[in-house]
C-alpha cells in the first residue's frame, strides 16, 4: 500500500520540481546552505499534493487510457477519499514548511502554483488542446519559490528570465508528450490537436519551440544568471544539441516522439545543473 501513495505523489516530477527550486535558491544566494533542504522538502510536499490531487479529479479519465488505467484510483488500490486527504495533508504540509521556513511569499507562490495547476489547468485542459500554453506557467513557480527562499526579490529581472525560461520548456515537453498519447487522449474524450492540425504540422510547431528554448537559454548569461565561461560554452553546446535532435520531428525520419520527449528532459536537467553550479565551476577551473 506504502508503494502506491509513492506513485500518487509521482515522485520523479516532484523531485524534478524541487531541483528547480533548489536552482532558483542557489541563483539567489550564490552559495550552498541548510535552508536548502527546507526548499527540497516544501516543493516536494506541494509536487506529491498536486500530483495526487490531480489523479483524484481525473480518476474517471484516467480509467479510459492505457498509460494511466494502472495509477493508484482507477486500479483500485486506493479509495478516492483516501488519495484525496493524503494530498490535501502533503499540500497543507508543504505549505506549513515554506511558511514556517521562508515566509509569506515563498508559501503564497506555493498556493498558487496548486490553485492554477488543479484549478485553473485542469479544467481547461477538458476544453482546449492549447491549455498546455496557460498550463506551463506552473514550471516557472518552483524557481520562484527557490528565489524567494532565498532572499531574492520577486522582481528582479533575473528571476522573470529564469522563469520564462523555464515557462517556455514546459510547452514543447508537454506537447510531445501529447504528440506520443494524443490518441490516448481523444480516446478519453480530451481535446486533441489531432483535430487541429496534421501530426506533420503538429511536428514543425513543436520544433519551433524547442528552437525558442534553446535560443533563449543562450540569453541567459545576458541577465547575470551565470558568469563562468564554461556555463555559457557548456549552454551553447547542450543547445545545439537539443536543436540537431529535434530535427527530427520536421525531417519525418521516423524518429519517435517519445525519444525527443526524453531528449528535452536530459537537456533540462544538464541546464538546470550549469545553472546551479556556476559559481562551482569558477572555483573548480579558475575561470
Amino acid at each position: 500500500m506504502f508503494k502506491e501513495y509513492i506513485k500518487l505523489c509521482k515522485v520523479k516530477i516532484s523531485l524534478f520540481s524541487s531541483f528547480s527550486a533548489v536552482a532558483g535558491f542557489l541563483l539567489s544566494t550564490f552559495q550552498l546552505d541548510e535552508k536548502i533542504i527546507f526548499v527540497v522538502m516544501g516543493v516536494f510536499f506541494l509536487a506529491g499534493g498536486s500530483s495526487g490531487l490531480n489523479q483524484f479529479q481525473e480518476k474517471d479519465i484516467d480509467k479510459l487510457m492505457n498509460r494511466t488505467k494502472n495509477r493508484p484510483i482507477p486500479a483500485g488500490k486506493i479509495h478516492p477519499l483516501y488519495a484525496l486527504y493524503f494530498s490535501l495533508i502533503l499540500i497543507c504540509l508543504g505549505v506549513f514548511v515554506l511558511f514556517e521556513g521562508f515566509g509569506f511569499a515563498a508559501s503564497a507562490l506555493g498556493l498558487f502554483a496548486i490553485i492554477w495547476y488543479n484549478g485553473v489547468y485542469t479544467y481547461l485542459k477538458r476544453k482546449s488542446p492549447f491549455a498546455v500554453i496557460p498550463g506551463s506557467l506552473i514550471g516557472a513557480i518552483p524557481p520562484a519559490i527557490g528565489w524567494s527562499a532565498g532572499g531574492g526579490n520577486l522582481l528582479d529581472p533575473k528571476l522573470s528570465a529564469l522563469c520564462f525560461f523555464f515557462f517556455l520548456w514546459q510547452i514543447p515537453h508537454f506537447w510531445l508528450f501529447l504528440l506520443t498519447y494524443g490518441e490516448e487522449y481523444k480516446g478519453a474524450g480530451l481535446p486533441s490537436f489531432r483535430e487541429v492540425f496534421t501530426g506533420a504540422s503538429f511536428s514543425r510547431i513543436i520544433f519551433q519551440w524547442i528552437v525558442a528554448t534553446a535560443a533563449f537559454s543562450l540569453l541567459i548569461p545576458l541577465y547575470g544568471l551565470v558568469h563562468s565561461p564554461f556555463t555559457k560554452a557548456s549552454l551553447l553546446g547542450v543547445s545545439l544539441w537539443l536543436v540537431l535532435k529535434g530535427a527530427c520531428l520536421v525531417r519525418g525520419d521516423g524518429y519517435e516522439s517519445h525519444a525527443v520527449f526524453r531528449k528535452i528532459n536530459h537537456y533540462m536537467f544538464v541546464v538546470l545543473f550549469l545553472l546551479s553550479f556556476d559559481d562551482l565551476h569558477l572555483w573548480l577551473f579558475g575561470i
